[in-house]
């Protein structure tokens, strides 16, 4: 490898190209991002630190696989307890903490007692268990409860922030206003209504082992490797590294599952090169960010709610990756249209083909994709349960690594990032650990949120509400669930979100009067709960693009919610038209099948092409208001799922199409 290759592969953070450097994003991200607020460790505490999150993933790892304990009750309170006390030891009271190796008594305090309820629960859950609701009429178990609920609350107001505590505070008033006391007490604690509902449990039994899974893979070079290989696709074409952040997010993200950390990884590489090549800075944030925010959509890992919607949908997650293709094709064709146009109003090129690394020599490596591989085949074919297929790919991983240290001793290439060593072995560890802990209290929240909702029958309540307001109008609803999914997903994690939209708002898409399948009703509310990282005025995606490109954080997000586009109309298309999710009538011939897809494919992109001209304002020439207009009229029109709308559609597009290209050429 040469090196002009090696520079693409390990270009650092620079001051020098007019970036931000990698204190900058973290300073931004310690004011956006609560995630981002931990406690600063060093020397023998920080030792001490990391070996108790080397050891916390351990238990997770075993505890997933052997299904030891066996009683729920006990597995997932032994879970949240040591989350309790791996967040508290994380994440300080308040933002701004700098102070090294200091953690105050009253943290130390509030960690030990609030995880003492879950152990003791985890204790005595025989005991409980066959007291059943009679557990509440002893006082102990009241105050152990409600002791456990708020410590949680707090490490969730610490890790993960405010918005969804709002939520879940509201509701609290709700219920304790109209149901008794001690049935609140007991459904929300000590049943599989409340904290111990669904969404513990499946990030418990699979998000945890698949998080560590992808910090393993990180470690390995596949970003470098995906980036190189995007570079090879599609860096030498107009406004290459532009398109090179698209693809090189994609494959990345769909490995880490967080749309903030795809960003800093792959954008400290492709936004200096993106700026060099002269993108303004907004707009180069808002690629990388737009485009990480899309790896959680991206098949076949989804990052962690993928495996939620399995579980809430009851149909395979091999299914769900299945059904989550198309979109997400869409979401990235979208954002790739709109970069190319972009480059061709600006008259940018793309990167000198003698600078970019050869397919030939990126091939001998191929061998970083065999953890993926193998973790599809596995969960594909359902040879393994899925816990025990990414426990497999994990393995396969270290031994990938391993190759990999050979392979690029051989080839003389000394790269630090590359380099698996003890070392990144046990980062990866700490980190799948330390990730673990903002994923499993929004998770608790969000079971919450859906206990309060069984425990008062809320559900049905919300559901006439809905229908009334909306007159049992499905695109009412559907924006009024959107504008739902967007204001809770502000600086929450996509697995809360997902919970607690499928909870609310999912069952009033799918109610007969609104008449959404529910497959399409849980991605509506999955896709929107993501893009809320990109979205005013939290966008936390967004603001650590801008970190880097040193651009203002609001004109990023807004340039990354222009790109993204895509990401508000296609659940809107798949919601009327499942045929997209290949959600098929019960008698389509496998022809019918095959031409109905390819047709909501043609025409979404159509018009897709012709949403992202109106916005860019540019095709062969730049495009006066009326036909912009014009544009996005028949963009939208390609995208209802009618036919007599389709030719119109076609029309306008191709006509405005035609007009550009004639008016071009006479100007030339």
């Amino acid at each position: 490898m040469d090196q002009n290759e090696k520079k693409l592969n390990t270009e650092p953070i620079l001051d020098d190209s007019g970036t931000g450097s990698a204190a900058d994003v973290e300073a931004v991200m310690k004011k956006y991002d609560r995630e981002s607020n931990t406690r600063i460790w060093t020397g023998k505490p920080a030792l001490f630190i990391k070996i108790l999150g080397i050891a916390f993933s351990c238990w997770c790892i075993f505890s997933t696989l052997k299904g030891w304990p066996t009683l729920p009750e006990q597995k997932l309170n032994i879970f949240v307890g040591l989350i309790l006390i791996m967040g508290y030891l994380h994440y300080p009271i308040k933002k701004g903490i700098t102070r090294a190796n200091y953690i105050p008594v009253y943290d130390i305090a509030i960690m030990v007692v609030g995880a003492f309820p879950f152990f003791y629960f985890a204790a005595n859950a025989n005991t409980v268990i066959q007291m059943a609701s009679r557990v509440t009429k002893e006082t102990k178990w009241v105050v152990l409860a409600i002791i456990g609920i708020l410590a949680l609350m707090e490490l969730c107001r610490r890790s993960v922030g405010i918005p969804i505590l709002c939520v879940l505070g509201a509701l609290l008033v709700y219920t304790f206003a109209t149901t008794r006391f001690g049935k609140v007490v007991y459904d929300l604690f000590f049943t599989t209504s409340g904290v111990m509902g669904t969404p513990i449990n499946v990030c418990q039994k699979y998000i945890v082992v698949f998080i560590i899974f992808g910090a393993f893979l990180e470690r390995t070079g596949i970003s470098n490797f995906f980036i190189s290989l995007a570079n090879c696709v599609a860096g030498s074409s107009a406004g290459g590294p532009a398109k090179v952040a698209v693809i090189s997010s994609a494959l990345c993200g769909m490995v880490s599952g967080s749309s903030v950390g795809n960003t800093v990884t792959t954008g400290s590489v492709t936004i200096p090169m993106m700026k060099r090549t002269g993108y303004k800075g907004e707009f180069a944030g808002a690629v990388e960010a737009a485009a990480s925010t899309g790896g959680q959509i991206m098949p076949p890992i989804m990052g962690a709610a993928a495996f939620l919607m399995s579980e809430y949908m009851g149909i395979p997650y091999r299914d769900v990756a299945l059904k989550a293709i198309l979109p997400a094709v869409l979401y990235f064709t979208g954002i790739y249209i709109a970069v190319h146009l972009e480059a061709k109003k600006l008259g940018l090129r793309g990167i000198p083909k003698e600078e970019l690394p050869k397919f030939s020599k990126l091939l001998p490596k191929i061998y970083l994709l065999l953890p993926l591989v193998v973790l599809v085949v596995l969960v594909s074919s359902q040879a393994r349960t899925m816990q025990v297929s990414a426990a497999i790919a994990i393995l396969v991983t270290i031994i990938v690594g391993l190759i990999n240290n050979v392979v690029n001793k051989s080839m003389n290439i000394d790269d630090p990032a590359e380099k698996f060593t003890v070392n990144k072995f046990l980062d990866a560890l700490e980190a799948g650990g330390k990730s673990t802990v903002t994923v499993a209290v929004a998770c608790a929240m969000a079971g919450l949120v859906a206990g309060c909702i069984t425990t008062t029958g809320l559900a049905s309540q919300l559901i006439t509400a809905i229908v009334k307001v909306s007159g049992g109008m499905p695109i009412i609803a559907l924006f009024l669930t959107m504008i739902c999914c967007i204001i809770l997903g502000m600086g929450v994690p996509t697995t809360a979100n997902f919970c607690i939209m499928a909870s609310t708002c999912a069952p009033i898409l799918m109610d007969k009067r609104i008449g959404i399948v529910p497959v399409a009703a849980y991605f509506f509310v999955f896709y929107f709960g993501i893009v809320a990282d990109i979205t005013p005025p939290v966008a936390l995606a967004a603001y650590a693009g801008s970190a880097i490109a040193k651009a203002p954080p609001m004109k990023t997000a807004l340039n990354a919610t222009r790109l993204a586009i895509a990401a508000f109309v296609v659940p809107y298309i798949f919601a009327f038209s499942p045929v997209m999710l290949f959600e098929f009538a019960a008698d389509a011939t496998m022809a019918v099948k095959i031409i109905e897809s390819v047709l909501i494919v043609v025409t979404s992109l159509i018009g897709l092409f012709g949403i992202a001209t109106a916005l860019n304002g540019f095709l062969y020439r730049p495009i006066n208001p009326l036909f912009r207009v014009l544009m996005a009229a028949g963009g939208l029109c390609m995208m209802i799922p009618d036919h007599i709308s389709d030719v119109v559609g076609l029309v306008v597009v191709g006509g405005v199409i035609v007009f550009q290209r004639m008016g071009a050429k006479k100007t030339a």
